[in-house]
Protein backbone atom coordinates (compact mmCIF):
# COMPACT_ATOMS: atom_id res chain seq x y z
CA UNK A 1 0.00 0.00 0.00
CA UNK A 2 3.01 2.42 1.00
CA UNK A 3 4.24 1.60 -1.91
CA UNK A 4 1.41 2.16 -4.05
CA UNK A 5 1.18 5.80 -2.65
CA UNK A 6 4.33 6.40 -3.40
CA UNK A 7 4.62 6.19 -6.62
CA UNK A 8 1.27 8.07 -7.20
CA UNK A 9 3.02 10.43 -5.79
CA UNK A 10 5.99 10.23 -7.73
CA UNK A 11 3.75 10.60 -10.58
CA UNK A 12 1.77 13.25 -9.70
CA UNK A 13 5.25 15.27 -9.33
CA UNK A 14 6.47 14.51 -12.80
CA UNK A 15 2.99 15.07 -14.53
CA UNK A 16 3.29 18.75 -12.61
CA UNK A 17 6.62 19.07 -13.79
CA UNK A 18 6.39 17.97 -17.31
CA UNK A 19 3.05 20.31 -17.64
CA UNK A 20 4.79 23.46 -15.81
CA UNK A 21 7.67 23.06 -18.77
CA UNK A 22 4.95 23.78 -21.44
CA UNK A 23 4.25 26.66 -19.95
CA UNK A 24 4.79 30.17 -22.18
CA UNK A 25 7.34 32.46 -20.75
CA UNK A 26 8.46 35.80 -21.39
CA UNK A 27 5.01 36.95 -22.55
CA UNK A 28 6.19 40.41 -23.49
CA UNK A 29 6.30 41.39 -26.98
CA UNK A 30 4.69 38.24 -28.34
CA UNK A 31 2.17 38.93 -30.62
CA UNK A 32 -1.23 37.32 -30.86
CA UNK A 33 -4.25 38.10 -33.87
CA UNK A 34 -7.45 37.25 -32.79
CA UNK A 35 -10.40 37.41 -34.78
CA UNK A 36 -14.22 38.29 -34.39
CA UNK A 37 -13.25 40.86 -30.92
CA UNK A 38 -16.45 42.89 -31.20
CA UNK A 39 -18.29 40.34 -28.37
CA UNK A 40 -18.30 37.21 -27.06
CA UNK A 41 -15.59 34.80 -26.81
CA UNK A 42 -12.86 36.51 -28.82
CA UNK A 43 -13.48 39.86 -26.73
CA UNK A 44 -13.13 38.32 -23.16
CA UNK A 45 -10.39 36.21 -24.71
CA UNK A 46 -8.67 39.53 -25.98
CA UNK A 47 -8.99 41.21 -22.83
CA UNK A 48 -7.38 38.13 -20.49
CA UNK A 49 -4.45 37.78 -23.02
CA UNK A 50 -4.04 41.85 -22.63
CA UNK A 51 -3.53 41.31 -18.56
CA UNK A 52 -1.65 38.86 -18.76
CA UNK A 53 1.12 40.44 -20.92
CA UNK A 54 0.36 39.75 -24.59
CA UNK A 55 0.58 42.20 -27.48
CA UNK A 56 -3.20 41.22 -28.31
CA UNK A 57 -4.16 42.58 -31.58
CA UNK A 58 -7.65 42.76 -31.98
CA UNK A 59 -10.06 42.54 -35.14
CA UNK A 60 -13.27 43.99 -35.03
CA UNK A 61 -16.32 43.71 -37.20
CA UNK A 62 -17.25 47.34 -36.09
CA UNK A 63 -15.57 50.81 -35.09
CA UNK A 64 -17.64 50.23 -32.14
CA UNK A 65 -16.78 47.04 -31.28
CA UNK A 66 -13.22 48.55 -31.34
CA UNK A 67 -13.66 51.44 -29.52
CA UNK A 68 -15.17 49.50 -26.25
CA UNK A 69 -12.53 47.35 -26.08
CA UNK A 70 -9.76 49.43 -26.26
CA UNK A 71 -11.66 51.67 -23.66
CA UNK A 72 -11.42 49.01 -21.12
CA UNK A 73 -7.97 47.40 -22.11
CA UNK A 74 -4.44 48.41 -22.05
CA UNK A 75 -2.61 50.61 -24.33
CA UNK A 76 -0.94 47.80 -25.69
CA UNK A 77 -3.82 46.55 -26.88
CA UNK A 78 -4.37 46.84 -30.78
CA UNK A 79 -7.77 47.18 -32.77
CA UNK A 80 -7.73 46.55 -36.48
CA UNK A 81 -11.33 47.12 -38.82
CA UNK A 82 -12.00 43.23 -39.92
CA UNK A 83 -14.82 42.13 -42.68
CA UNK A 84 -13.48 38.16 -43.05
CA UNK A 85 -16.08 38.22 -46.41
CA UNK A 86 -14.00 41.02 -48.32
CA UNK A 87 -10.12 39.90 -49.44
CA UNK A 88 -9.18 43.22 -49.56
CA UNK A 89 -10.01 43.88 -46.01
CA UNK A 90 -8.24 40.92 -44.48
CA UNK A 91 -5.17 42.21 -46.50
CA UNK A 92 -5.13 45.37 -44.95
CA UNK A 93 -5.44 43.59 -41.51
CA UNK A 94 -2.61 41.40 -42.68
CA UNK A 95 -0.84 44.99 -43.29
CA UNK A 96 -1.68 46.15 -39.96
CA UNK A 97 -0.86 43.01 -38.06
CA UNK A 98 2.98 42.76 -40.18
CA UNK A 99 3.68 46.33 -39.47
CA UNK A 100 2.69 45.92 -35.51
CA UNK A 101 5.21 42.82 -35.40
CA UNK A 102 7.78 44.73 -36.37
CA UNK A 103 10.13 41.56 -37.85
CA UNK A 104 9.39 39.39 -35.07
CA UNK A 105 6.58 37.44 -36.51
CA UNK A 106 3.20 36.32 -35.14
CA UNK A 107 3.51 34.32 -32.27
CA UNK A 108 -0.39 33.13 -32.26
CA UNK A 109 -3.60 33.54 -34.21
CA UNK A 110 -6.78 32.26 -32.89
CA UNK A 111 -9.73 32.38 -35.21
CA UNK A 112 -13.05 32.58 -33.93
CA UNK A 113 -15.51 34.78 -35.65
CA UNK A 114 -18.59 33.34 -37.35
CA UNK A 115 -20.93 34.46 -40.03
CA UNK A 116 -24.93 35.10 -40.08
CA UNK A 117 -26.45 32.00 -41.24
CA UNK A 118 -30.12 31.62 -41.22
CA UNK A 119 -31.65 28.62 -39.15
CA UNK A 120 -34.26 26.62 -40.92
CA UNK A 121 -34.78 23.77 -42.99
CA UNK A 122 -32.72 23.40 -45.63
CA UNK A 123 -35.28 23.19 -48.15
CA UNK A 124 -36.18 26.78 -46.93
CA UNK A 125 -32.51 27.95 -48.11
CA UNK A 126 -31.42 29.24 -51.07
CA UNK A 127 -27.08 29.25 -51.95
CA UNK A 128 -26.58 33.04 -50.88
CA UNK A 129 -27.94 31.98 -47.23
CA UNK A 130 -25.05 29.43 -47.12
CA UNK A 131 -22.33 32.32 -48.77
CA UNK A 132 -23.38 34.46 -45.59
CA UNK A 133 -21.28 32.17 -43.02
CA UNK A 134 -19.58 29.96 -45.32
CA UNK A 135 -17.29 33.29 -46.65
CA UNK A 136 -17.08 34.41 -43.19
CA UNK A 137 -16.50 31.29 -40.90
CA UNK A 138 -14.90 28.98 -43.34
CA UNK A 139 -13.23 31.01 -46.04
CA UNK A 140 -12.81 33.94 -44.66
CA UNK A 141 -10.68 32.19 -42.03
CA UNK A 142 -8.94 29.98 -44.16
CA UNK A 143 -8.01 33.09 -46.22
CA UNK A 144 -6.15 35.48 -43.61
CA UNK A 145 -4.76 31.93 -42.01
CA UNK A 146 -3.22 31.50 -45.36
CA UNK A 147 -1.80 35.25 -45.61
CA UNK A 148 -0.53 35.25 -41.64
CA UNK A 149 1.45 31.68 -41.96
CA UNK A 150 4.50 33.57 -43.11
CA UNK A 151 4.57 35.68 -39.73
CA UNK A 152 3.57 32.67 -37.89
CA UNK A 153 6.44 30.40 -39.73
CA UNK A 154 8.75 33.22 -38.72
CA UNK A 155 8.26 33.05 -35.12
CA UNK A 156 7.22 29.67 -34.85
CA UNK A 157 3.80 30.42 -33.73
CA UNK A 158 0.60 28.60 -32.91
CA UNK A 159 -2.63 28.80 -34.27
CA UNK A 160 -5.62 28.03 -32.45
CA UNK A 161 -9.43 27.72 -34.19
CA UNK A 162 -12.69 27.85 -31.92
CA UNK A 163 -14.76 25.35 -33.06
CA UNK A 164 -18.30 24.67 -31.30
CA UNK A 165 -19.64 21.65 -31.17
CA UNK A 166 -21.60 22.47 -34.25
CA UNK A 167 -18.11 20.88 -35.64
CA UNK A 168 -18.61 17.68 -34.53
CA UNK A 169 -22.27 17.37 -35.53
CA UNK A 170 -25.52 18.31 -37.69
CA UNK A 171 -28.66 18.95 -36.36
CA UNK A 172 -29.90 22.24 -37.92
CA UNK A 173 -30.17 23.31 -42.13
CA UNK A 174 -27.48 26.09 -43.18
CA UNK A 175 -23.83 27.05 -43.03
CA UNK A 176 -23.10 26.61 -39.32
CA UNK A 177 -22.10 23.04 -39.39
CA UNK A 178 -20.56 22.67 -42.78
CA UNK A 179 -18.26 25.75 -41.65
CA UNK A 180 -17.29 23.97 -39.06
CA UNK A 181 -16.48 20.69 -40.70
CA UNK A 182 -14.95 22.75 -42.86
CA UNK A 183 -12.81 24.29 -40.28
CA UNK A 184 -11.92 20.75 -38.33
CA UNK A 185 -10.42 19.37 -41.57
CA UNK A 186 -8.60 22.15 -42.93
CA UNK A 187 -6.88 22.41 -39.18
CA UNK A 188 -6.11 18.71 -39.28
CA UNK A 189 -4.59 18.89 -42.68
CA UNK A 190 -2.49 22.07 -41.60
CA UNK A 191 -1.08 20.57 -38.45
CA UNK A 192 0.41 18.31 -40.28
CA UNK A 193 1.56 20.85 -43.14
CA UNK A 194 3.06 22.90 -40.32
CA UNK A 195 4.99 20.79 -38.11
CA UNK A 196 8.36 20.69 -40.12
CA UNK A 197 8.26 24.72 -39.28
CA UNK A 198 7.74 24.34 -35.59
CA UNK A 199 4.51 25.59 -36.53
CA UNK A 200 1.83 24.11 -34.34
CA UNK A 201 -2.17 24.18 -35.25
CA UNK A 202 -4.56 23.56 -32.20
CA UNK A 203 -8.53 23.18 -32.17
CA UNK A 204 -10.94 24.26 -29.15
CA UNK A 205 -14.06 22.23 -29.35
CA UNK A 206 -16.28 24.20 -27.20
CA UNK A 207 -19.62 23.98 -25.71
CA UNK A 208 -22.48 26.01 -26.35
CA UNK A 209 -22.55 29.16 -24.05
CA UNK A 210 -24.84 32.18 -24.02
CA UNK A 211 -23.43 35.16 -25.20
CA UNK A 212 -26.91 36.83 -25.06
CA UNK A 213 -30.61 36.99 -24.69
CA UNK A 214 -31.98 35.11 -27.37
CA UNK A 215 -34.91 37.05 -29.00
CA UNK A 216 -37.47 34.57 -29.92
CA UNK A 217 -39.69 37.57 -31.53
CA UNK A 218 -36.47 38.34 -33.43
CA UNK A 219 -36.27 34.80 -34.68
CA UNK A 220 -39.72 33.91 -35.44
CA UNK A 221 -39.95 37.04 -37.94
CA UNK A 222 -36.80 35.84 -39.54
CA UNK A 223 -38.58 32.54 -40.20
CA UNK A 224 -41.63 34.03 -41.23
CA UNK A 225 -40.13 36.34 -43.82
CA UNK A 226 -38.03 32.75 -45.11
CA UNK A 227 -41.71 31.18 -44.82
CA UNK A 228 -42.88 33.82 -47.13
CA UNK A 229 -40.72 33.43 -49.92
CA UNK A 230 -40.70 30.05 -50.53
CA UNK A 231 -42.34 28.76 -53.23
CA UNK A 232 -46.25 27.31 -52.86
CA UNK A 233 -44.92 23.59 -53.69
CA UNK A 234 -42.55 23.52 -50.65
CA UNK A 235 -45.15 25.48 -48.25
CA UNK A 236 -47.87 22.64 -49.43
CA UNK A 237 -45.14 20.21 -48.71
CA UNK A 238 -45.15 21.28 -45.22
CA UNK A 239 -48.02 22.42 -43.92
CA UNK A 240 -49.28 25.49 -42.35
CA UNK A 241 -49.33 23.12 -39.33
CA UNK A 242 -45.58 22.36 -39.11
CA UNK A 243 -44.50 26.04 -39.59
CA UNK A 244 -47.24 27.62 -36.58
CA UNK A 245 -45.75 24.42 -34.08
Amino acid sequence: LHIAILASMLSLIVYWLIRDSHKVRNLSGRHVFITGCDTGLGNSLAKWLDKRGFCVIAACATEKGGQELQSCSSLSLKTVNLNLADSNSIARAVVFVTKETAGKGLFGLVSNAEGTAAVAPTDWLRIEDFHSVLDVSLLGLIEITLKLLPLLKKAEGRVVNLISAKGLMAFVGGGHSLAKWGMEAFSDTLRIEMQHFGVKVSIVEHGFFKAGVVNSEVIQKYLLRLWNRLTPEIRDSYGEKYFVE
